[in-house]
């Protein structure tokens, strides 16, 4: 019944989300005079909260009345208001209006929260039944209608059955699965000091990997970015290495000083800009310049998936390079030289405890040092890679500017604890800033999986 003997009462429902099915909370009703507007933006008629839903926009979409007749029959559209992440459609991206039909999934972002659209259609012979001074019952929702309030489904009590598709893309199972697999070798390397140390080693560092990775939000293939790891380990190991230290540390000024020698502040700067900083930066970039040279050669779609072509690939490529420069620097070099001073000293045991307090803030760390100058350099490979026209001028701010950060990171820690608190956070933030920017910039951008609203360009 439609047309003067019918009334439309449309709504969105939240069916996938933190408040999906918690009753009234999951359900808006749209009104026949108002725009509704779905967003972060507290002034929005669809409101989702900003510190669990980032992938939505402020503004993300917007839901308009339309009448289609002079019989007070409405009819509602939707729209994307430019969001970051689009606006999807029963699982195609909106692209303009489009009409909306009773039963269409709205999805905000390519993986965000799910809105489906539905309406009640209430006969006008049944409202002028109803006696004047009793109010009309609330509609019942199709799921009201079909389930009692105290049922249990099957699926509600087995949910893994119902969830199954969602586990690998929403419920982070591949690191779960990983965190077992490390924390079952760990127990099995118990009385093995040094295989421990590589199983803790190697899981630290994936852990600290794989967040930068999800704030980078782009997908790029596991076995590139450890093909880039291992290559930086594979230079360390080469004769190559031989070289990159006589031309640094042997023609330039940038011999490392010892503990005994007495040097000026200035002075300790100047050795580890060239010594660390031009060196080590140099060297774990050349993966991530390997990577671009190699896809040139390579055709689409593999081209794309391996090679640097935004900043954001220079970025993951730069920061896995940065992840096997440190495992190989920590257990490689300084866990044993630390454990085998200490041994001499306490005991063993004592010096393999030192050896694993060592071990732990170095790779951990590696989110404000190694990583943090590697992806800040990376950030500006793939910027030049975007504007190649101004690449002179876009490297060398970069190459100096992540060897400048690398060399005062390293002349501080001799100092003074406070500043060395100050260089890995300002360290820090000169790597988020460029993710933030590289994902504004990212020419995939609606493809990406960004979790965070970064702004226009």
């Amino acid at each position: 019944m439609t047309g003067k003997n019918a009334r439309h009462n449309a709504f969105l429902r939240l069916v996938s989300g933190n408040e999906a099915g918690f009753g009234s909370a999951s359900r808006y009703s749209l009104l026949a005079s108002k725009d509704a507007v779905i967003g972060r933006d507290p002034n929005c008629q669809v409101v989702f909260d900003a510190m669990i839903y980032r992938m939505v926009s402020r503004r993300h979409a917007v839901v308009r009345p339309v009448s289609s007749s002079a019989d007070a029959f409405f009819s509602w559209v939707i729209s994307d208001l430019n969001s970051a992440n689009g606006t999807y459609l029963n699982g195609k991206r909106l692209q303009g209006t489009q009409e909306l039909q009773p039963g269409d999934r709205i999805t905000l972002g390519y993986d965000g929260p799910e809105l489906l659209f539905e309406y009640e259609i209430i006969p006008q012979a049944t409202v002028m039944s109803q006696p004047a001074s009793k109010p009309l019952p609330p509609a019942a929702t199709p799921l009201q209608s079909m389930q009692k309030p105290d049922s249990v489904s099957f699926t509600q009590l087995f949910p893994i059955i119902s969830t199954g598709k969602d586990l690998t893309r929403k419920a982070y199972l591949i690191p779960g699965m990983l965190t077992v697999v490390f924390v079952v070798l760990m127990f099995a390397t118990v009385g093995h000091p040094q295989a421990n140390q590589v199983i803790v080693a190697t899981y630290i560092a994936f852990a600290a990997y794989y967040f930068v990775y999800q704030l980078c939000g782009k997908q790029k293939p596991w076995w590139v970015l450890l093909a880039s790891a291992l290559t930086t380990t594979l230079i360390l190991l080469s004769p190559l290495l031989d070289i990159f230290i006589f031309v640094f540390r042997g023609i330039l000024p940038g011999n490392l000083p010892s503990p005994q020698d007495a040097t000026t502040f200035t002075e300790l700067l100047v050795r580890y800009f060239f010594g660390a900083g031009l060196m080590e930066e140099l060297l774990k970039a050349l993966p991530v310049l390997g990577a671009y040279a190699i896809a040139r050669l390579l055709p689409s779609p593999l081209r794309e998936r391996v090679g640097v072509w935004e900043p954001l690939d220079g970025i993951l490529l730069g920061t896995a390079s940065a992840v096997g420069f440190t495992l190989l620097e920590t257990l490689g070099q300084y866990v044993p030289y630390i454990t085998q001073n200490a041994s001499v000293q306490s005991g063993v045991a004592a010096g393999q405890l030192v050896g694993l307090q060592l071990l732990i803030p170095r790779i951990l760390g590696s989110v404000a040092g190694h990583m943090a100058y590697s992806g800040y350099l990376g950030y500006f490979i793939g910027l030049a890679v975007l504007k190649p026209r101004r690449s002179w001028q876009i490297l060398p701010v970069g190459y100096v500017s992540a060897s400048a950060l690398h060399a005062l990171w390293n002349a501080t820690g001799s100092i003074n604890a406070l500043l060395l608190v100050v260089v890995g956070v300002l360290s820090y933030a000169f790597l988020m800033a460029a993710i933030l920017k590289a994902r504004v910039l990212s020419p995939t951008r609606s493809q990406n999986f960004a979790t965070r609203f970064v702004g226009p360009k």
